[in-house]
C-alpha cells in the first residue's frame, strides 16, 4: 500500500460503565474480531507481470530507516519496503489485516491477541515471526534512546503497552486501559530483529540504514525492495519475488517488476518530466491543472480529482525558550501576535493565484476530508489587516514610520524558511511576506533545501518561522506526536518535560482521554474541543488545503482513486496493461 503509513499525519472514563454497554461500544468502534480480508482485483482485465512504474520525488531520502523518519522524502520509499500488523482500507476506512492475519480481544478490551501470517519472509529469506514484532515494539518504538514519533502514539496515560510473545506466530498486546486507536496504531512498520538487534545493543541504531547503506542490506517484508540508489538522480525498487500476497487466482504479487523514483529539483521539474513522458504519475498542483488538462487525451493519461486532501500547510513560530532570543520568544508566545499573523494570511489570493482555485481555506487542525472528526465550527481568521493591526496594538506593538516595534523598541523582524523544492509553499511564503510588510513586519523569506530544513526543525532548532505541511488521516490520535507537549513533532516547542502552557496541558489531557474513550460520539466531542483550542491558541497558522489531483498514464491497470490514499493505494495490484 502506498504512503498509508505516512498518514497521520493525530474525556470520559470507563470505570462505571456497565459490562454489556462496554462490549457494545467496543464492537461498534472497532468492529468484530477480524478474519482474513484482502482486497481482490475487479473487472475483466487480466493482469500481466512486468514493466516499471516511474514516480518522482523533489528531495533525496534522508535515510532508509522508517522508525526515526519524520520526512516524506524517506517514508515515500520505505512505505514500499515495510509493513505493519494492520492497514487501513482506503475505501471504507476500516482496519484490515496485513502481517497479522486475524485478532481477538478480551471482554474488558485490554488484552488483544494477534495471529501472524506464517508465509511471510524477510528480503534475506529469514522467516518473519513474533520475535520481530516484540523486538520492534519493545526495543525500538519504546526505546527512550531512539527518537521515534511512534512512541508518542503508543503511549496511554503516560504508560506503554506491554507486548509479549505467546508462540512463534502469536503476539499479545496488554494495555493499561482500553485503547480506541489500537488497530490504527499497529499499522506501524515491523522491523527485522536478526538484522537490527545488534545495532540496538551497540547503540548505533539511530544511524542505521542511512542512505550510504548497500541496498541489499535494507531488509523488509514489503512488495518491493531497494535495487539502486544514486543520490540526486533516482531510487530503483525491484519486485520482491517472495512477497506473501497473491491475487484472487493464487498468482504472486506484485505484478510490476520495478518502481523507479526520479529525484527532481522542484515541482516545476516534476511537471516537465510528466509532460515529456518520463514519469507515469504526478500529483497536480492547482496552477498546473489548466496547462495539463487539455493534453489529457493526447498524452494518454487520466486526471483524477479525489476531493480535499488530508494534508495541511501552515506557518508556525519557534517557541523553544532555548533556541531564540528572549525578546523574539515574547513575540512568538503572544497569542494576539499569532492571531494578528493569522488575519494577515490572504487565503483567497493563495487559492486563486497559487492553487488556481483548486483548494479550500483551512482553519481547523483537521481538513474536511476527515469527515467524522472534523469540526467546522471553530474560530476562523478572515483576511483583515485592520484587525491584525488592532490585535498587534493590544499586544503592545507600535507602528512608527511604517515599521512595527515591540514595547522594548525592537523592530519586528524574523526569518521565514520553507523548502525550496515546493513551489507552492514558496509562492505562499511570498504572499505572506508581502502582507506582513504592510504591517511593518520585516520577513526575511529564505527557501532552503528540504532535508536541511528538517534538520533545523528537528535537531538544531536553528529557525524562527517555517512554512511546512503534514499529512493527515481519519484517526486524530495519530497526530499525538504533533499535539502532545512531549511529542517528537510538537514543532513549536518539542519534547517538553511538562506542558509549558495551560492550553497545551488541556490538549495533552484531551489526547489521553480520546485514546481511551470507546464511545464514538464522545470521542468526537473530545477531538472537536482539541480543534477549538488549536484554532484559538494558534500554535500553527493554517493556510489552505488543496484538492487532491492526480494524473496517471492509461497504460496501467489496478488504479483505484481514493481521497485517503491517492490513486494507487495497493501498489502491488498495479500492472502494465497488454
Amino acid at each position: 500500500m502506498l504512503n498509508l503509513t505516512s498518514i497521520f499525519i493525530i474525556s470520559g472514563r470507563l470505570e462505571t460503565i456497565k459490562y454489556f454497554i462496554f462490549i457494545i461500544s467496543l464492537i461498534f468502534l472497532l468492529g468484530c474480531p477480524k478474519k482474513e480480508k484482502i482486497p481482490v482485483l475487479k473487472g475483466s482485465e487480466t493482469p500481466t507481470y512486468g514493466g516499471s512504474f516511474v514516480l518522482d520525488s523533489i528531495s533525496d531520502p534522508k535515510s532508509f530507516n522508517p522508525v526515526i523518519a519524520k520526512e516524506t522524502s524517506t517514508t515515500m520509499i520505505t512505505d514500499f519496503l515495510f509493513e505493519g500488523l494492520t492497514q487501513i482500507n482506503p475505501f471504507t476506512t476500516d482496519m484490515e489485516p496485513r502481517l497479522a492475519r486475524s485478532w481477538e480481544y478480551s471482554p474488558d478490551g485490554k488484552i488483544w491477541t494477534f495471529h501472524l501470517r506464517e508465509n511471510v519472509k524477510w528480503f534475506d529469506g529469514r522467516q518473519f515471526t513474533a520475535d520481530d514484532v516484540v523486538f520492534t515494539y519493545n526495543d525500538l518504538y519504546y526505546n527512550p534512546d531512539i527518537p521515534t514519533s511512534a512512541r508518542d502514539i503508543l503511549t496511554i496515560d503516560g504508560k506503554r503497552i506491554k507486548v509479549e510473545k505467546v508462540d512463534t506466530y502469536t503476539v499479545r498486546f496488554i494495555m493499561p486501559k482500553p485503547f480506541a486507536p489500537l488497530l490504527f496504531a499497529l499499522g506501524m512498520e515491523i522491523m527485522p530483529k536478526h538484522i537490527l538487534e545488534p545495532m540496538v545493543k551497540a547503540k548505533t541504531f539511530n544511524s542505521a540504514w542511512g542512505v550510504n547503506t548497500p541496498p541489499d542490506k535494507i531488509t523488509g517484508t514489503g512488495p518491493f525492495m531497494i535495487s539502486e540508489y544514486i543520490p540526486s538522480q533516482r531510487v530503483v525498487l525491484k519486485r520482491n519475488p517472495n512477497y506473501w500476497r497473491t491475487d484472487k487466482t493464487g498468482n504472486g504479487l506484485p505484478y510490476l517488476d520495478s518502481i523507479v523514483i526520479l529525484i527532481v529539483p522542484d515541482q516545476n521539474s516534476s511537471l516537465l518530466k510528466f509532460q515529456a513522458g518520463e514519469t507515469d504519475m504526478i500529483s497536480i498542483r492547482g496552477e498546473d491543472y489548466a496547462v495539463i488538462k487539455p493534453t489529457e487525451a493526447k498524452g494518454n493519461f487520466t486526471i483524477y480529482n479525489t476531493g480535499p486532501t488530508f494534508s495541511t500547510t501552515f506557518l508556525f513560530f519557534n517557541q523553544n525558550p532555548k533556541a531564540i532570543p528572549q525578546y523574539k520568544l515574547r513575540w512568538f508566545t503572544n497569542k494576539k501576535f499569532r492571531q494578528a499573523i493569522a488575519h494577515s494570511v490572504d487565503k483567497e489570493t493563495i487559492i486563486n493565484n497559487v492553487m488556481a482555485g483548486l483548494a479550500f481555506p483551512q482553519d481547523s487542525a483537521l481538513t474536511p476530508a476527515s469527515k467524522f472528526f472534523y469540526n467546522p465550527d471553530i474560530r476562523k481568521y478572515e483576511y483583515n489587516l485592520d484587525k491584525a493591526k488592532s490585535l498587534l496594538q493590544e499586544a503592545g506593538f507600535k507602528n512608527k514610520g511604517g515599521r512595527l516595534y515591540d514595547s522594548e523598541g525592537h523592530h519586528v523582524e524574523f526569518t521565514l524558511f520553507t523548502n525550496s523544492e515546493n513551489n507552492q509553499r514558496v509562492n505562499i511564503g511570498n504572499i505572506i511576506k508581502s502582507d506582513l510588510d504592510k504591517l511593518g513586519i520585516k520577513v526575511n523569506f529564505v527557501p532552503i533545501q528540504f532535508n536541511t530544513m528538517v534538520t533545523k526543525l528537528d535537531a538544531t532548532f536553528d529557525w524562527e518561522a517555517i512554512i511546512i505541511g503534514l499529512t493527515g488521516g481519519v484517526e486524530p490520535h495519530n497526530g499525538r506526536n504533533v499535539w502532545h507537549s512531549s511529542g517528537q513533532l510538537h514543532m513549536w516547542n518539542p519534547r517538553q518535560a511538562k506542558p509549558v502552557t495551560t492550553w497545551e496541558a488541556e490538549i495533552d489531557r484531551l489526547f489521553e482521554d480520546g485514546a481511551t474513550e470507546l464511545d464514538k460520539e464522545k470521542r468526537k466531542k473530545i477531538y472537536h474541543r482539541w480543534q477549538e483550542i488549536a484554532a484559538e491558541e494558534l500554535p500553527v497558522i493554517y493556510t489552505v488545503t488543496p484538492a487532491a489531483l492526480y494524473a496517471v498514464r492509461n497504460k496501467f491497470g489496478g488504479i483505484k482513486p481514493t481521497s485517503l490514499a491517492g490513486v494507487i493505494p495497493y501498489i502491488e495490484e498495479v500492472y502494465l496493461k497488454k
